[in-house]
């Protein structure tokens, strides 16, 4: 018997008690592990990373494979005190699934114990994957070798949670699901002095309001108004006290773009806006850039056609076509190396993603397994590779 509804609600509830940062998911590794045990061992084979020891690949073998394809989920959960007051909160102080990643493994676990019990005809791998929101751990993963050998995957499929859909719904774009993020440290370095006597110093924080107008520029005036980039300093760092001139200052951000190209192009630019102010102010600003895995999530286009045509012609599901995030996913490295698609599963929450409040509607995770078991049966019996 396939897990029901209330199976899989009992495995996602456990594993929303024991959320656990990047690349510390021991429980939940070790929890996923033991669920999967208990599922039928027919062609299925547990593969572990020692170079990301949270990380699972589980294979299960086709009846007549012509490919491998791969199934990610992510593990991690997020800094957050959960404010919800459910019977199966969080047990582990600040930190909450505030993601829904517990949805994610649940999902995957339900797709995993279908079939195991239903040999599929080409080999399914499962990527139960450590450290989506900081540390990269899609890409860590591909940068060891881990889709290799047996574990070869030659499309990959996966699914965010989304609060804005109705519970269930499947959602999806060709192209871009989600932007790309890079984050951009940038260190201003001037001359201290007294408040009186500006001539003799060099003020760090008119330096950093002179970048900071004019990096807002790129996206008005240097991109084209139909496509998308986002610049955002959240953070600023400087001086000591009111009468002491800052002579240096710090500022932390975030580019986003809806391609590689886009948020190259926009890292381009704030490299160049910084050398003009060195030369203008005579100072010292230092750049500094880290992407890691979090490239632009974006769909390929034969695969994703299909997904969606499957999906529209479905009458148990129900289908929405969807625009670009501007939020991020260490899927999107995973898809520029490997073909394949990411998609929406809605979950009706009042609260955001990654707020305090974030309570998905559980019963969309049945619906979530029974979606994609379907179209994964149809992409293996579809004649064209």
């Amino acid at each position: 018997m396939t897990l029901t509804s209330d199976e899989l609600i009992k495995i996602r509830r456990h594993l929303h008690m024991i959320p656990e940062l990047a690349m510390d998911e021991h429980q939940t590794h070790d929890y996923v592990k033991q669920v999967i045990a208990s599922f039928p061992q027919t062609d299925l084979e547990i593969k572990e990373l020692p170079e990301l020891p949270t990380a699972l690949l589980v294979l299960v073998k086709g009846s007549n494979p012509q490919r491998n394809i791969g199934y990610r989920c992510d593990m991690d959960a997020l800094p957050v005190d959960e404010v919800n007051g459910l019977s199966y909160a969080s047990k582990h102080p600040h930190v909450m699934h505030a993601c829904g990643h517990d949805i994610h493994m649940t999902v995957a676990l339900g797709i995993l114990n279908y079939f195991s019990i239903n040999q599929p005809k080409d080999n399914l791998i499962f990527f139960f994957q450590p450290a989506e929101e900081s540390k990269s751990g899609g890409k860590v993963a591909y940068d060891i070798g881990a889709f290799s050998g047996q574990f070869k995957v030659d499309e990959f499929y996966g699914l965010h949670d989304n609060p804005q859909l109705k519970s269930g719904v499947i959602g999806c774009c060709n192209g871009t699901l989600f932007a790309g993020t890079t984050e951009v440290n940038i260190i201003i370095t001037g001359k201290s002095g007294h408040a009186a006597y500006p001539h003799l110093a060099n003020d760090a924080i008119v330096i950093a309001a002179n970048f900071i107008n004019q990096v807002q520029t790129v996206i008005s005036r240097n991109i084209d108004p139909t496509k998308c980039g986002v610049i955002t300093f959240g953070k600023m760092q400087a001086g000591v006290i009111r009468n002491v001139i800052a002579g240096q200052a710090r500022l932390e951000g975030t580019i986003r773009g809806l391609t590689q190209e886009m948020i190259e192009f926009i890292r381009q630019r704030i490299t160049e806006i910084a050398s003009g102010l060195q030369k203008s102010f005579n100072c010292q600003i230092t750049v500094e850039y880290n992407q890691g895995g979090y490239f632009p999530v974006e769909n390929d286009p034969q695969l994703t056609k299909k997904f969606i045509k499957y999906m529209q012609n479905q009458p148990s599901v129900d289908f929405v076509e969807t625009e670009p995030k501007m939020t991020g996913e260490d899927f999107g490295y995973l898809l520029n190396k490997i073909p394949g698609t990411m998609f929406w599963l809605g979950v009706e929450s009042s609260g955001a993603l990654h707020s305090h409040d974030f309570l998905p509607k559980e019963d969309a995770i049945k619906k979530g397994v029974d979606a994609i078991v379907g179209f994964l049966n149809y992409r293996m019996n579809s004649e064209e590779a």
